[in-house]
């Protein structure tokens, strides 16, 4: 998927993928391209940026640990990114049924 069709939806990518459980970054995009049958692969210089951006406004918190003598660092939701995730749900299921009511597409 072009990066551009992302724009605005990473986020909520990002906190739907953590709502299942906390995860490492390569994790985060392991799992969505798993999700989307590989139509979503994010590359690294856009997810590491967008997790920072996240842990800064307070809606994932992350912590170090080390596995196989390798410092990683897992990302989790805070309950105001829980918050945001259900808020993000609602808007895209908002928008996904107005551009499918424009386009005559069903859902």
């Amino acid at each position: 998927m072009k990066g551009d069709a992302l724009k605005g939806h990473l986020d909520l990518l990002i906190l739907s993928v953590l709502a299942d459980s906390p995860a490492h970054g390569y994790a985060i995009i392991d799992e969505l391209r798993t999700r989307s049958d590989a139509v979503i692969d994010v590359p690294e210089g856009t997810l590491y940026p967008a997790l920072h951006r996240l842990e800064k406004a307070g809606l994932i918190t992350a912590t170090w640990s080390e596995v196989n003598g390798r410092r990683r660092k897992s990302y989790r939701l805070t309950p105001d990114g829980t918050g945001q995730l259900a808020d993000e749900r609602r808007a895209w299921s908002s928008f996904t049924t107005a551009v499918a009511a424009i386009t005559g597409a069903r859902q």
